[in-house]
């Protein structure tokens, strides 16, 4: 009988144990089996799991599902005080979505593995009650936050290039490589015309000045990630693009009027409903023509989030609130921060992003809501939305990412190539003075070996590059793609910091040199503050780096190429350029297309997809061939001033 009882008892431990490994390997976060993602689609089956998961959640379930916030993607082990502390906040507050980022110490950002971001996101939707929405900005693709991924230049070279075929592909790829990695939801595309040339924060970030070529592009976007399982979201409600102010840090106006909205800044917002967009994010904007209450933002203005995209424009999708966190909003609300979200709600707002006192907004929403000033069914609307959002994505039925997928999806040589390609066909000349271009190759560069002293450099060919901050990345790709077509070449490094104490030594190689090139590096950055004068966000050249290009210029304007490798603009305040190239990016292979045009090693036919003010309209361009065996390269000029 012993011997019975023993045998039975020794069953029951390792069934028991089986059962561990098959509960861990379920959620184990990878053995998952899983392929591409299809369309994001709501059947019956995931509505009513929808709908009986509303009646579930208690009140205050109901408010946590509300809200988003933000988490950095990067290795941490599971007992650490920072997962601890995320996932005590999550379940604290019954969060229900997330936007993924990673930490950020300005100039440096620390893009994450792949495989870590994954894993923590898997392991974040494990310590969830409910499948969580994962959201990030991926305007790049996953590349602005993940190594290894696709590398993509910036919204503007697609409108330079002009191919709806490449925003296409833009969304298709980004999709498929996000949702590998766990992440469903990209706050893309910028629907921002961008029609104030003095705009510090849109920018290259946008399409481009034109509302119908912004809104094509914006609409092929959409089609494509929903396509490919990803949600889409349109911003910056009602529009971000006539500004001079960055959001992040201050009020920004929109001061124009109805009719100009109408042609503008809404018709792009108007293809991206009618293509079907999961999501609208409004901004923190003063709109007067349309909301003329005093300091009222777009965010919570009724009149904008209900009355102009939820009744005129009929958006039935989920509107979310930009970060919460933006000195525009905090501005208004520092006596009382959880008042912002009560507000934006109570305007129409579904989702809201990134509060700056998660505990004070969500005691906020519930006593607003126990109070009888938020209507119950107002929230159990919205909470619908957010949940059929998980449905549509399949969520409820499995939460988790296979990580086996990653080294298939992310990454994939053929859509490496793509990216540059795209990058290639941004290159856009506006000024060419017949004198310079193409350069050619002076030698054939040697393989260094370690410790082996490297060929000296001379100043017949010399590169400057402009950046605000000599220790980040700017500069990197460009030098060593000059220096494997002229070994020699003199690359120079300047920012804001050094540029005023270089001055002579780089003045005076330029007198020496027979070829100058001047990469500018300036590209929209979130809060960003000017180095040197501490002023608000300027995504000009300013300050010693302008005084220093200036000169050079002054002195050798006839041999001197300048390369915005970012903001197109620029040139507006250096007219004295004879030779401008564009590339309306600071990413690698805009880098890598900047140098291969200036050397003629790829046809140059992009197209300004914005007018640069007293330099070239936009759609001006200089088309240039791959010069034949003879060294003759054919040109044809379009539309420059």
């Amino acid at each position: 009988m012993c011997q019975v009882r023993t045998c039975y008892l020794l069953l029951m431990r390792c069934l028991a144990f089986l059962l561990v490994v098959l509960v861990l390997s379920s959620i184990g976060f990878a053995a998952e089996t899983s392929s591409n993602p299809g369309p994001t689609h709501a059947n019956r089956d995931g509505e009513k799991w929808a709908e009986k998961t509303l009646h579930k959640l208690s009140l205050e379930e109901k408010i946590g599902q509300l809200f988003m916030i933000q988490m950095r993607a990067q290795f941490m082990n599971v007992d650490s005080p920072d997962y601890r502390q995320l996932r005590d906040t999550m379940r604290t507050y019954h969060i229900g979505s997330l936007v993924m980022t990673v930490p950020w110490e300005p100039p440096f950002l620390y893009k994450t593995e792949p495989y870590e971001a994954a894993v923590l996101l898997n392991r974040l939707q494990h310590d969830s009650r409910l499948p969580l929405l994962i959201a990030a900005d991926f305007e790049r693709g996953p590349t602005m936050r993940i190594r290894g991924a696709t590398e993509f230049p910036h919204a503007m070279a697609f409108g330079a290039a002009g191919s709806t075929a490449y925003a296409e592909a833009l969304a298709r790829i980004t999709a498929q490589e996000s949702r590998a990695i766990g992440v469903h939801w990209n706050f893309f595309p910028v629907a921002d015309v961008n029609s104030n040339p003095a705009n510090p924060i849109i920018n290259t970030r946008s399409f481009g000045e034109d509302p119908t070529q912004v809104g094509d592009l914006v609409a092929a976007y959409i089609r494509a990630a929903r396509a490919n399982g990803m949600m889409t979201t349109a911003k910056h409600f009602p529009g971000h693009g006539d500004t001079t102010t960055d959001s992040h840090l201050g009020l920004a106006v929109v001061n124009s009027d109805k009719a100009h909205l109408e042609s503008v800044e809404l018709p792009p917002f108007r293809q991206a409903i009618a293509a079907g967009v999961d999501a609208v994010m409004v901004a923190h904007v003063t709109v007067p023509a349309l909301d003329s209450q005093p300091n009222r933002v777009a965010t919570t203005s009724p009149a904008i989030v209900s009355g102009l995209l939820k009744e005129e424009l009929g958006f039935k999708g989920i509107v979310v609130t930009d970060a919460l966190d933006m000195a525009a909003l905090t501005s208004l609300y520092a006596p009382n921060l959880g008042r912002a979200a009560v507000d934006a709600f109570k305007a129409g707002n579904d989702l809201l992003i990134i509060p700056a006192d998660l505990d004070a907004s969500y005691n906020a929403m519930l006593q607003a809501v126990r109070s009888g000033e938020i209507p119950f069914a107002q929230v159990n609307a919205s909470v619908l939305k957010i949940l059929k959002a998980k449905a549509a994505l399949n969520l409820y039925k499995n939460r988790f990412v296979d990580l086996k997928n990653i080294s298939i999806v992310v990454g994939r040589p053929e859509n490496l190539a793509l990216g540059q390609q795209i990058a290639d066909d941004a290159v856009t000349l506006v000024r060419d003075n017949g004198k310079i271009l193409p350069l050619k190759n002076s030698g054939t560069s040697q393989p260094v070996l370690p410790y082996q002293k490297v060929e000296e450099v001379h100043n017949n060919t010399i590169a400057i590059i402009f950046s605000d901050d000599i220790r980040a990345d700017s500069g990197h790709v460009f030098e060593r793609e000059m220096r494997s077509r002229v070994p020699d070449v003199n690359v120079i490094n300047v920012d804001t910091k050094t540029a005023e104490a270089m001055s002579d030594q780089v003045l005076n190689a330029v007198n020496e040199a027979k070829i100058v090139i001047a990469a500018v590096y300036a590209v929209p950055v979130a809060g960003r503050i000017a180095p040197a004068t501490g002023d608000a966000n300027s995504v000009n050249v300013t300050d010693a780096n302008a005084v220093l290009l200036r000169k050079l210029l002054d002195q050798a304007a006839e041999k001197t190429v300048v390369v915005a490798m970012g903001n197109p603009y620029m040139a507006q305040d250096f007219p004295a350029v004879q030779n401008y190239v564009c590339t309306f990016s600071n990413v690698g292979v805009s880098e890598s297309s900047a140098v291969k045009a200036l050397f003629g090693a790829i046809p140059i036919r992009g197209h300004l997809p914005v007018t640069i003010p007293g330099i070239a309209p936009r759609g001006a361009g200089i088309m240039r061939s791959v010069p034949d065996e003879k060294g003759t390269q054919h040109a044809h000029s379009q539309n420059s001033q």
